[in-house]
Formats: C-alpha cells, sequence, structure tokens
C-alpha cells in the first residue's frame, strides 16, 4: 500500500490524543485543530502527524504520495450511526401527500409508510438492492461519509429481512465504507398480524433471531417504540432476547410520544436511542446516569416538519450527544452530513465545533468504531476528509447545499 502524506494543510482538526469515551457536555465544544500541518499515513493508518515546521526530516519520503492541501481543511471522515440505506423504491408520492396536509402518522395508517416499502422490497433481487444501495453508499462517500450504520426493516416477514441482512452483509464486503448492521425487524406491523400483534413478536424472536445470529448477519438489534407501533412491552421482550442472543441495542424511540422507551433502552445497555424529539425530565435522567448515546436526526425534523432534539438540554445534563442523517425513503431520503451539521447549528443551535465533534468521534462511539475511526488519532485508520479550499471550518454548516469536499479517503 502507497503511503500518503498531506502536506500544508490549512487546519488539521478532529485531533485526539486520547480516546477515554463519547465527548459530553463542554468537552464537545473542544475541536481539536491545528494550524499549517501535515499528516502521514502508512498502510491505510495515521502514523504521524504535526506543524510543516517540524516536516523535516521525519518522513521516509520513498514510495510516498504527496498531497498538497494548502487552503484546504483536512478532518476525520463523518461516521453516520443511524441510516436505513437499503430500499427498493424511492417515495416521493408521499411527500406530496404530505405537503397536501396527511401527516406521517396518517399516511402509514392509509398503508403508506414502511408497509409501502416493505410491498416494494419484496419483488426486489438481493442483486437489485446491492447494486442501487452501492450507488446511495459511492453518494455519502462524495459528501465525506467514511462509516455508516444500516438497518434492516423493510422485509417484515423472515424471508426479506434476511435477504436485507444479507445484502447488507454483501456491502460490508464490497463497499470501501466501514458499515455495521442492525437487525430492525420490529419496524412495523405487517398488515395480517395487525390482531394479533404478540405473534409477530413471536416470529422475530423464534424464526427470525436464531438465523440471524447463526448468519453472523447483524451487529444490533432495533426496535421503533412509538405509538401505533411497537408498545414498551413489545420492546422490553424484543430488547431482552436480542441481548440473550448476542445483540446490543440501537433503538428508535420519542419521535412522536413519550412512552417510556428511553429507560427500557438504558436498562439493556442500549448503545444508542435515536430520534427523541419528544423528552421529559425522566428521559433526560436515565440517559445522563448512563453509556447510552443520545443520537438526533435533525434532517428527519427538517423533512416531516416535527420538533427537533433538544440537543442542548442533553449536553446541560453531561449526556452524550451524536448526529446522523436516518437516511431513508420515506422521512429523510437524504445521507448528507454536511447538511446535518447545517441544521444542527441553524435549528438546534450547536455550534460548528459541536456539530462536527457528534457527526465525527460520537458518531463512532454509538457504532462502536471509536477505537479505529472518528477522530485524527495515530494508530486509527486514516479515513479522512479532504476539503476544498474554505476560510474555516464554520463554513462547512454555513454554507449548507455546498459540497465542501474536495475528496474521502477511506482505507
Amino acid at each position: 500500500m502507497t503511503n500518503i502524506l498531506i502536506k500544508n494543510i490549512k487546519g488539521l482538526a478532529g485531533i485526539l490524543e486520547t480516546n477515554q469515551g463519547p465527548l459530553r457536555g463542554a468537552e464537545l465544544s473542544e475541536l481539536n485543530c491545528l494550524a499549517d500541518a501535515f499528516l502521514a499515513i502508512e498502510d491505510g493508518k495515521i502514523s504521524m502527524y504535526g506543524p510543516m515546521t517540524e516536516l523535516a526530516g521525519v518522513v521516509d519520503w520513498n514510495n510516498l504520495e504527496v498531497i498538497d492541501a494548502e487552503g484546504k481543511y483536512v478532518l476525520p471522515a463523518f461516521c453516520d450511526s443511524h441510516t436505513h440505506i437499503v430500499f427498493a423504491k424511492t417515495r416521493e408520492d408521499e411527500f406530496v401527500d404530505r405537503i397536501k396536509g396527511l401527516s406521517y402518522e396518517e399516511i402509514g395508517k392509509k398503508g403508506g409508510g414502511i408497509l409501502n416499502s416493505a410491498r416494494k422490497l419484496a419483488d426486489m433481487t438481493e442483486a437489485d438492492l446491492v447494486a442501487d444501495a452501492m450507488k446511495r453508499l459511492e453518494l455519502i462517500k462524495a459528501l465525506g461519509t467514511g462509516a455508516v450504520e444500516i438497518k434492516s426493516g423493510y422485509g417484515l416477514c423472515v424471508a426479506a429481512e434476511l435477504k436485507m441482512l444479507r445484502v447488507i452483509k454483501t456491502l460490508k464486503s464490497k463497499s470501501d465504507l466501514t458499515i455495521k448492521a442492525t437487525f430492525l425487524g420490529a419496524h412495523a406491523f405487517p398488515a395480517e398480524y395487525n390482531e394479533n400483534q404478540d405473534a409477530y413478536v413471536d416470529l422475530i424472536i423464534n424464526e427470525m433471531l436464531p438465523v440471524i445470529v447463526e448468519e453472523n448477519l447483524a451487529d444490533y438489534i432495533d426496535v421503533f417504540c412509538e405509538r401505533n407501533y411497537f408498545t414498551p412491552t413489545q420492546l422490553d421482550r424484543i430488547l431482552a432476547a436480542g441481548v440473550a442472543a448476542g445483540l446490543k441495542p440501537k433503538i428508535h424511540v420519542n419521535q412522536f410520544s413519550i412512552l417510556g422507551g428511553v429507560g427500557i433502552g438504558v436498562k439493556h445497555g442500549a448503545v444508542s436511542v435515536d430520534h427523541l424529539e419528544e423528552l421529559d425530565d425522566n428521559d433526560i435522567k436515565e440517559l445522563s446516569g448512563s453509556q447510552t448515546i443520545a443520537t438526533a436526526l435533525p434532517s428527519c425534523s427538517f423533512f416531516l416538519s416535527i420538533p427537533y432534539t433538544p440537543v442542548l438540554q442533553l449536553l446541560e445534563n453531561n449526556v452524550a450527544v451524536a448526529l446522523a442523517t436516518d437516511y431513508n425513503p420515506g422521512s429523510t431520503p437524504s445521507g448528507n452530513m454536511q447538511f446535518v451539521n447545517s441544521l444542527a447549528c441553524v435549528k438546534m443551535r450547536l455550534t460548528p465545533s459541536q456539530a462536527i465533534n457528534a457527526t465525527t468521534i460520537n458518531g463512532a462511539f454509538a457504532m462502536e468504531l471509536s477505537e479505529e475511526l472518528g477522530s485524527i488519532t495515530v494508530g486509527k485508520k486514516a479515513n479522512i476528509i479532504i476539503t476544498k479550499e474554505i476560510p474555516s471550518l464554520d463554513y462547512i454548516p454555513y454554507s449548507f447545499g455546498e459540497n465542501i469536499v474536495e475528496q474521502t479517503l477511506l482505507f
């Protein structure tokens, strides 16, 4: 593998000497940046960095590719810890329904939403799903994403859920992005189980989970705990079964209502609880005393015109906060982490430094990838973004709609 030296970097951002845990409270504001810097990469890993004045004599120039980053910033590639990037078809017809006044929940009740995606996915082959998802992965890579979590959940039967997870497993081998897989069979109830929902929970636990474990198809288990979807009791039961099978929880909670799912997730050691557009003091208390990361999805709030997660309140209570896209065909048809940074600043009042940390190192922690990704740290993978020539790091969220990424290097 060719070694790489990036020189004349205007600002090398996201430097972490130690990797103790996700950034909390005031720590999230600390985005360490070294001006006029170099970064050396050996065998795909960060081997050295420092000021340009110290470069002479410390780099072996043999078999070396040199990148001149004058006027440009280098920072860790984004870590998108919540997506549904494997899906069959887009759902712009529902977008029009929402413009005409129907809510996301109303569209779901009339057969749209998740059930719509499940019907479309049932007819697609694994090969076609892989080909479509690879295009999306290349798109988000061009926008600066280097690691991504991908959920199932548009299958909603044994064969289709397993098909989705096998597709994700194939993507892991074909893509140069780092990918984590999440089993989300508990995304919605198929119509045939509306009158006997617990029978579908039985199907998840007794028929889906054993095959998933046997074929090593998932890293995490997820449940959509929400009114008209899965109850806290069902959430508790599914998470218990998933943990017993060796899958850690990453769950959807509090998107539209507060049902107590946050505490159940924390009880089962959830890596993250995601959405959290609705929160109460008890939820915040549960999170503040836990290792669970609160993952906000501002693009979803933007697209559905629902409240934004109160991240400042979470930070005030020492909760670790990450930001992700929720890329999916229904409620967030975008995997643009740069736009997530912009929304976090404009709508959630995070500073650019806080937003960048929440989309890099804290996103890596939300996928248990912090030992190899998410910061400029010697020994970590050199999955990095080289920006175009920009005036400052603050320009990244400021210039919403512009792709500031010149190159995403992944190893």
